[in-house]
């Protein structure tokens, strides 16, 4: 930082180099701590902008509801015909086979018979009622299945809105985020700019705000590099490209200014104004040649070229 020989204002000091002391390098760093966390705040409540909630379930219309209904219940009773058939047979072989064994052996088998004539009763109902059963299901399943079709459908469909919703979510926080750290970097370039031209010595700050919006920038970079959306490798470069644009306008920026202040830092030191070689008291540079000693436009006393002000009557 510079400093002039006379006193400056509150917050500012000369034009000779001052270095910044050790306490004012911790509280740059302590305000660069918080300011991270600040901005690491704001960059995570920017998601929360006009959020989805999720996909909602698809509106399923009554007659699929009341076909998927007949569907289950048709379903349902030919899996218990199925079962009472096959009951019904295996009933049925164990009479057939205890009436045989009666009557070979010659034993009284009128129970058996009878019990053997309720079987086959019962087995002729099993298959009548299976029958029906299938019947019903084959006429219920294609509804069925259409209401499957069509509730399928529709959960896609919300699938596919939630998915679209999502990615326009996602590029309005990307955009945001970006804008967030170009302003954070034009801010405190700006902030960088100013403070160097009046020589404040509050600069510490401003070197602590760029360094939050670095680590800002960084946690953006690792946020969407691999990201699930389209931005895993546009987005990195569209924050690189800000960040190389935004830096290289500040560095051109501060050369212009170090080119402004060279001559008078040059002429501080003795040196010539404009090629920096030691000036011997001689009128001319000894290294360039050129005139370092000029009269004063208000006194016409001999003045040094690049200084501020005349030593002899004090007007710059």
């Amino acid at each position: 930082m510079d400093k002039e020989s006379k006193p400056g204002r509150a917050g500012t000091v000369g034009r000779e180099e001052v270095e910044t002391t050790g306490s004012e390098k911790l509280l740059a760093v302590v305000l660069t701590i918080f300011i991270v966390v600040g901005a690491i705040w704001a960059y995570e409540r920017i998601d929360h902008i006009d959020r989805p909630t999720g996909p909602l379930a698809p509106a399923v219309a009554q007659e699929d509801r009341d076909a998927l209904q007949r569907g289950q219940e048709t379903a349902a009773a030919e899996r218990a015909a199925v079962r009472r058939h096959a009951e019904a047979v295996r009933a049925l072989e164990l009479q057939r086979e205890a009436y045989r064994t009666a009557l070979d052996a010659g034993e009284p088998a009128d129970e058996l018979q009878q019990r053997y004539a309720a079987a086959q009763a019962e087995l002729a109902a099993a298959t009548a009622t299976l029958r029906r059963a299938r019947s019903a299901q084959q006429g219920a399943a294609p509804e069925a299945a259409a209401a499957r079709r069509h509730i399928a459908e529709g959960a896609a469909a919300a699938d596919q809105r939630y998915d679209d919703e999502r990615r326009s979510h996602d590029r309005l926080v990307f955009a945001l985020r970006l804008a967030l750290l170009v302003l954070l970097l034009a801010g405190s370039y700006r902030l960088l700019s100013r403070l160097r031209n009046r020589h404040s010595r509050y600069l510490p700050m401003a070197f602590a705000l760029i360094f939050a919006t670095g680590v800002v920038a960084l946690v953006m970079a690792a946020d969407y590099t691999g990201d699930y959306i389209e931005f895993s490798t546009a987005g990195p470069l569209a924050i690189s490209l800000a960040g190389i644009a935004l830096t290289l306008a500040a560095f051109v920026a501060l050369q212009r200014y170090l080119r402004r202040r060279a001559p008078l830092r040059r002429v501080r030191r003795g040196d010539c104004p404009f090629c920096g070689y030691p000036v011997r008291g001689g009128n001319h540079c000894e290294g360039c040649g050129r005139q370092v000693v000029a009269s004063c436009s208000t006194c016409r006393q001999p003045r040094r070229v690049g200084t501020p002000r005349c030593a002899a009557c004090g007007n710059a």
